[in-house]
């Protein structure tokens, strides 16, 4: 079966709040600063907006993986824009380039955990840290947007 893009995930810029969980979208226009709707807090105020961090990528593996852990993560938890089936997170690496709806996307670099995880309710203040060791190297992938274009669920998420 093909990879798809199984959710879409935004954050509006609100004040008082961290960027996470991100709520579903049925379909999001990609442009080159990221999916409209969302505000990524780090990305504008720490990297100034840097365009390799556009777009957060994770797969439900991992989603799965970390449930399994005892951690129940639901797409959208861990800041990511989509959430993506049917692919094997281990074989994302940067450089590779995807479609993803009518836009095309280049894997940049991979995301690293942020201490705002105390977010979600599952962790809390007192498992943060055992949450952020549990996620390195599994918080998803950063991508920087070459084509724009209207993504949708359900829409193929292939490698180019």
């Amino acid at each position: 079966m093909a990879s798809s893009v199984f959710q879409i995930n935004v954050k509006p810029n609100t004040l008082g709040e961290v960027g996470l969980p991100k709520i579903s979208i049925d379909s999001g226009e990609i442009s080159l600063s990221g999916i409209e709707g969302d505000y990524n807090r780090f990305r504008f105020n720490k990297k100034n907006n840097d365009p390799d961090m556009a777009i957060m990528l994770i797969s439900k593996d991992i989603l799965e993986e970390l449930n399994n852990e005892g951690w129940p993560v639901k797409p959208g938890d861990l800041g990511e824009n989509l959430t993506l089936a049917n692919i094997d997170y281990r074989t994302i690496k940067p450089g590779q380039h995807y479609t993803a709806g009518q836009a095309e996307l280049e894997v940049s670099i991979i995301c690293d955990p942020c201490s705002n995880l105390n977010v979600l309710p599952y962790v809390g203040k007192d498992k943060v840290s055992t949450f952020i060791k549990t996620l390195m190297k599994r918080r998803g992938w950063y991508a920087r947007v070459i084509k724009e274009g209207l993504v949708s669920s359900g829409d193929p998420f292939l490698l180019i």
